[in-house]
């Protein structure tokens, strides 16, 4: 049954061609997987496409989000010289610049907006001994977060499936994690691209989070780390915060050097936040810090100054100044490429699959 079924989608808006198979197979009674979709032909960008390709290779590895630049949004995170939250500024502590040029802010807020957010939970064989402190902390992130929000749970090993659909009951996550069973590789990249997929689909909230807790690197998906993340650009891009488990006297220490640069390179690019705990027990405080972070950030938008048919990459810099306090950090995404309106995302990937 195609995930499609388990969460109304708009009506009138035909489901999108080459997008990762999202696949219900809720434990114990396995429906039939769905005929994955042919991964489409190599073809060379073109437009601003070829301007984003460009940007990525020039750039080495740096990676941004994609968003119609009429209405850019931005949730930022401010911090002092200490490395302590600071949560009393008001609009005009803040200063947007984009490729340098001062940017006029028409939206602001601080305020605990609702948050529709993922929960992507590895389960390769190698988290067996993990899950319970995982799920524990899953539920915990949970229930210290807005009573409005609404989560859905996903785990992945060599394919990705949804356990649970979007919803606002403790109970029916909790249930959703006892389908999760513990075996095979890790298709990471997968497992984000459809669950970015599945948010841009059926999320109530604008604000947008995916959590990823994983104790690897990937050896499993169809996509790469530079696909799974321009596929993340074509979906408005959620915020991706990641809980990386790479300790134990079994880890290789040069994949998990690797994984650690992975994960960091997903959340800076998105404005998140990578963690890596020391042992199991850091790991519920850990998903406490990750409730804090979302339900106190600042939300900003702003209009650009520069068209969207102008195409290329933007940069993105956010300055806050306020009396009191010396300099200040402010961690939001580093930039964006504009979508032209009518321009459909470019969502050729291999498929992935997603449990229910």
């Amino acid at each position: 049954m195609p995930l499609a079924s388990v969460a109304q989608q708009p009506s009138g808006v035909p489901p999108s061609s080459g997008q990762p198979a999202l696949t219900i197979d809720r434990d114990p009674i396995p429906s039939p997987d769905a005929e994955p979709s042919p991964a489409p032909a190599t073809v060379p960008p073109q437009g601003l496409k070829a301007a984003a390709q460009e940007t990525i290779e020039r750039d080495s590895g740096k990676y941004t989000l994609r968003e119609n630049a009429y209405e850019v949004r931005l949730n930022a995170t401010v911090f002092d010289g200490s490395g302590r939250s600071v949560l009393d500024l008001n609009r005009d502590a803040f200063h947007v610049y984009e490729d340098g040029v001062p940017q006029t802010i028409n939206s602001f807020r601080h305020e605990d907006l609702p948050v529709s957010l993922g929960i992507l939970i590895d389960s390769s064989g190698s988290m067996y001994d993990k899950r319970q402190a995982v799920e524990q902390a899953s539920l915990d992130l949970v229930k210290l977060s807005n009573p409005q929000d609404e989560a859905f749970l996903v785990d992945f090993s060599w394919e990705p499936f949804i356990d649970q659909d979007f919803t606002s009951d403790i109970s029916k996550l909790q249930q959703g994690l006892g389908y999760i069973k513990s075996s095979g590789g890790t298709a990471m990249y997968d497992a984000l691209v459809a669950s970015a997929d599945y948010l841009s689909k059926n999320a109530k909230h604008p604000k947008q989070v995916l959590l990823i807790v994983t104790d690897g690197e990937d050896n499993a998906s169809t996509a790469s780390l530079e696909q799974a993340i321009r596929k993340i650009q074509d979906y408005d891009g959620p915020v991706i915060y990641c809980i990386g488990l790479l300790f134990g006297e079994d880890t290789d220490k040069r994949e998990s050097r690797h994984a650690k640069r992975v994960l960091e390179t997903l959340a800076e690019q998105t404005g998140g936040v990578a963690y890596f705990p020391r042992n199991l027990k850091e790991v519920d405080p850990i998903s406490a810090e990750v409730a804090q972070d979302i339900r106190t950030q600042y939300s900003i938008a702003y209009r650009s100054t520069n068209p969207p048919t102008n195409g290329g990459y933007r940069q993105i810099h956010v300055d806050a100044k306020a009396k009191g306090y010396g300099r200040l950090q402010v961690r939001t995404r580093t930039g964006y490429y504009p979508r032209v309106a009518g321009a459909e995302p470019d969502n050729g990937l291999a498929s992935g699959k997603v449990r229910n």
